[in-house]
């Protein structure tokens, strides 16, 4: 089977893209925009709409295979690529990667996939991750397609893996509602939770912590107020954005007594903690990690570090975990390109003994959102996000449901190959 032609939409996201740097350092949140002047380049203002773009892929049986190209909400920040709009991307990936996929035969989604990750442009730069990233998800529909496979059976076949029969755990994001989509989160059974968005120490953090650990004392007794059965009992995690550091001026010993506060404020639930410090650099940004996990073990302080910033590319992810800088690792699947990439990172981490949290971000598409869910059944990470938007219903029904089709469409063809 061959590719036979390529069409690309414009298309919107399930969220926004924001300026990380203004949004820390001054902006003021007005109502769903902010106040202030952006700072990242590219940016117009603190808070764009999220653009994406579609790729279509007509195959020779007139099938059509599709992916989304789509960035992270904090664009341009953390050494992530810039802003991704479609108006800018759409002629670039008519110049360079229609060329290189018509006429392509469809018989390996991991050899295709690693021809786009790897193109370089004449000028020497890789394409923007977005469009590895969505290119590769229409390659990996366009090769299940062909052979009559779900993406999940694709990938277990080709990385010698196997499709997961159970649920993989999901994580769900709550947006500046935090009080509201909790209570949605644990009605609907939320395995992970809420994310918090605790960007900004005076609103969200507080100045001494005090503002988190108040909110993390609430979670834990809403859990037990509202929920359904004793036996739920979701993990705490929060994402603060580095700004626990910020306010201990990176001290260590201040930290890991805060970090103990947080640890007693959770209990009986587990804690973890995404990006508790920011150091702006990759090598700083790893050994800040590597040492506070060192120090949160000697002190038998049982938090989770979630490593986050500076940690975006397959490369980065490998030398996080290979220094143990973090008791797991976001795979923020946009910034690693192609999905190739995310598959190859969840592998790895498992091998090194790390936890794996296959990510993204809001700012995705319903279609990227349903290639993350195959990639998972296929590689069973520890955590899986609920995306796009911070809406909770909407990201959680997408992840949730095509996750119980492919167990189902699974179920399904092993009762048929029982009964013949």
């Amino acid at each position: 089977m061959k590719v036979v032609d390529m069409v690309l939409s414009e298309g919107k996201t399930g969220f926004f893209f924001d300026d990380q740097r203004a949004i820390k350092k001054h902006a003021i949140q007005n109502g769903a925009t902010y106040s202030g002047e952006p700072i990242t380049k590219g940016f117009n203002s603190v808070r764009q709409a999220g653009e994406s773009v579609s790729v279509m892929l007509l195959l020779e049986d007139g099938q059509i295979a599709y992916g989304d190209c789509a960035a992270v909400q904090y664009s341009g920040a953390g050494g992530r690529d810039p802003l991704f709009t479609a108006k800018d991307y759409i002629p670039v990936i008519y110049k360079h990667m229609k060329p290189l996929l018509i006429g392509r035969e469809l018989n390996s989604f991991k050899e295709l996939a690693e021809i786009v990750d790897n193109y370089i442009k004449p000028s020497g730069e890789r394409m923007h991750t977005a469009i590895r990233y969505g290119i590769t998800q229409s390659i990996l529909d366009a090769v299940a397609k062909s052979n009559k496979m779900l993406m999940a059976e694709v990938v277990a076949k080709e990385y010698g893996t196997m499709v997961s029969k159970k649920k993989i755990p999901i994580f769900m994001q709550s947006g500046d509602d935090r009080y509201n989509n909790v209570d949605k989160m644990i009605l609907k059974g939320a395995d992970i939770l809420p994310h918090g968005l605790i960007n900004n120490i005076k609103l969200k953090l507080g100045e001494n912590g005090q503002l988190l650990k108040k909110y993390i004392i609430w979670i834990r007794d809403r859990v037990i107020e509202i929920r359904n059965t004793d036996e739920y009992q979701p993990v705490i995690h929060v994402d603060v954005y580095g700004t626990i550091g910020l306010i201990f001026n990176n001290d260590y010993n201040k930290i890991v007594s805060y970090i103990k506060e947080l640890e007693e404020a959770a209990y009986p639930l587990k804690l973890r903690i995404e990006g508790p410090m920011d150091m702006e650099e990759r090598t700083a940004q790893m050994e800040a990690l590597k040492e506070l996990c060192k120090r949160l073990d000697e002190k038998n302080i049982n938090v989770e570090i979630v490593a986050d910033e500076w940690c975006n590319t397959f490369e980065d992810i490998k030398y996080f975990a290979d220094n143990k800088a973090g008791n797991m690792i976001q795979i923020k699947t946009p910034d690693l390109g192609g999905i190739n990439n995310t598959i190859e990172a969840v592998l790895y981490c498992k091998e090194r003994g790390i936890g794996a949290y296959q990510g993204g971000t809001c700012n995705e598409t319903d279609r990227s959102s349903q290639v993350c869910v195959h990639l998972a059944m296929a590689t069973s990470p520890i955590q899986i996000l609920a995306k796009p938007g911070m809406g909770v219903d909407e990201g959680y029904m997408i992840v949730f449901n095509e996750m119980e089709r492919i167990l189902a469409i699974r179920n399904m063809k092993s009762n048929c190959i029982t009964t013949l």
